[in-house]
């Protein structure tokens, strides 16, 4: 049914900047509405190296600013989500032929006193002859410094953010292109069209946030119609998925021969994480591909450290994800500032909008707190700032209560593996409870679509994450696709389809 009164809030974007915004704004007392063309963080914010990090490379290049903001908000979102962001300790081996050891080692002592650190340990050096870390790493790196970071899982922080959001009143609609945005007056008339229907749909809203991300150019001249929008540069990043390189749960910070660095992470159990590049983009995000020269890039990469190489055919998927950073004229991609800009466009009897060029992963919050601050001062204050202290679905126990929260799963549900257990509190945290439901055995939970995943999983995503196809459920809300057969994910598919159609018949009625 539409919605006779306007919005107070209309965001373009259901990636980490749009939901986070979305969220603040209808925990504020706003009325919202998001719509997001494809799922929920289906484009850059899925297709990150998944760290809530300071950026320790941006020391050199001055961003101290930067640096600070976010080491300040590494520790504020493992107390929101501890079940999906969780300490991670990263060794950077020290290359004789790069920067030297003093230098590392200055920066790393900035790094641990410039943000606030107080449950993180500080940095400290190993001796990688003795130290379990040196393992797998080639004989010449014989020291490094092992430093403090956050893991986080990018698509379930999207995902939990539009729950909390929707949670909170704000209307979410997925699969749901903006195709025109204009100004009547001091209201904005959006035409949304469904991309399962093909229906289309009027709104009105007070004020409308752009917060497409890569898109943000192309959505202000097709959408708004301002033709000469050319704020962003392109940067790709691609990351490749090897099955796992060693057998410690800490990650490695690799520095390359042309000075970038990349990352070796432990990833889903059994794998391992290596990326990211970094080179300009052109053409359709959506498209974005690993390309041959980035796999022989990163395959080259890490073999310059680990005792065994790794090549192309070690490789079990790829990823790619496409920044917006904003365009401040740097010559090379690595050099762009990942800080965010915000521009607004308003005036007397103007509807305003408010435009995010850039951003990182870790300050999407700090950016959607400042969003919601200038759209008070543009239609009017409601509740103050409030998000920092307030815990995502799923995320209301200590930040070092997770062992306990899968003790107490296995209490409550006996039947279930340890492995199986942890991966739902590491997904669901508390929300696992509402998953399971009254399961007293596994054939309780419906069909097998392969590894553990199963039938009162795959609906509760569909009911509760806007999840409408397998890639949604194996790629975004679970990775299950890294286990899954071709087979069961084309199972899986047919059965969402006839799943969300049947939602979808309900809510019509």
């Amino acid at each position: 049914m539409a919605r006779a009164e306007p919005y107070d809030v209309f965001v373009i974007g259901g990636g980490i900047n749009g939901c986070g915004i979305a969220r603040d704004a209808a925990g504020r007392g706003y009325s919202v509405m998001l719509a997001e063309m494809n799922d929920l963080g289906s484009g850059t914010s899925s297709g990150s190296t998944k760290l809530i990090h300071g950026g320790l490379r941006y020391l050199e290049q001055y961003e101290f600013g930067l640096v600070r903001e976010a080491l300040m908000e590494r520790e504020v979102l493992w107390a929101m989500a501890p079940h999906i962001i969780w300490p991670l300790r990263l060794v950077l081996p020290h290359h004789s032929g790069l920067r030297p050891a003093w230098f590392l080692r200055l920066g790393l002592f900035i790094y641990d006193h410039i943000g606030g650190r107080k449950k993180l340990p500080p940095t400290r050096t190993l001796d990688l002859n003795s130290d379990p870390a040196g393992v797998p790493i080639k004989p010449e790196f014989v020291k490094a410094f092992e430093f403090s970071d956050c893991w986080v899982n990018d698509a379930r922080l999207v995902v939990l953010n539009a729950r909390s959001a929707a949670d909170l009143g704000a209307g979410i609609r997925t699969r749901t292109r903006v195709v025109r945005a204009e100004r009547d007056g001091e209201l904005w008339t959006i035409t949304l069209e469904d991309g399962r229907s093909g229906q289309r749909q009027n709104v009105t809203a007070r004020l409308l946030v752009n917060a497409s991300g890569p898109w943000v150019d192309s959505v202000l001249a097709a959408t708004v119609g301002q033709n000469d929008a050319d704020n962003i540069r392109l940067v790709q990043g691609s990351h490749i998925v090897i099955k796992r390189k060693f057998e410690h749960d800490r990650s490695y910070f690799f520095q390359n021969s042309d000075g970038r660095i990349f990352f070796a992470i432990p990833y889903e159990e059994d794998f391992t994480l290596i990326g990211t590049t970094d080179r300009d983009f052109e053409g359709d995000p959506g498209e974005a591909k690993i390309t041959d020269e980035e796999v022989a890039y990163l395959c080259e990469g890490a073999s310059s450290y680990f005792r065994e190489p790794v090549t192309a055919d070690d490789i079990v998927w790829t990823y790619s994800g496409v920044r917006p950073l904003f365009d401040d004229g740097a010559s090379k991609a690595q050099e762009a500032t990942r800080d965010y800009v915000l521009r607004t466009d308003s005036g007397p009897g103007k509807a305003p909008i408010v435009n995010i060029f850039g951003g990182k992963i870790t300050t999407y919050r700090k950016l959607a707190e400042e969003v919601v601050g200038k759209i008070g001062g543009l239609i009017g204050k409601r509740k103050p700032a409030w998000t920092a202290g307030a815990a995502l679905p799923g995320g209301d126990f200590p930040a070092d209560g997770y062992e306990a929260q899968v003790n107490g799963l296995l209490a409550d549900y006996p039947f279930l593996a340890r492995s199986h257990a942890r991966r739902l509190v590491r997904l669901y945290g508390t929300r696992a409870r509402a998953l399971l439901g009254n399961a007293g055995a596994l054939k309780d939970l419906g069909r097998h679509f392969g590894a553990d995943l199963y039938e009162a999983e795959v609906t509760y995503l569909a009911r509760q994450e806007w999840a409408a196809t397998a890639d949604d459920v194996l790629w975004r809300r679970t990775k299950r696709g890294l286990v899954t057969s071709a087979e069961e994910a084309s199972e899986l598919d047919a059965f969402l389809h006839d799943y969300t159609q049947t939602l979808h018949h309900q809510a019509a009625e």
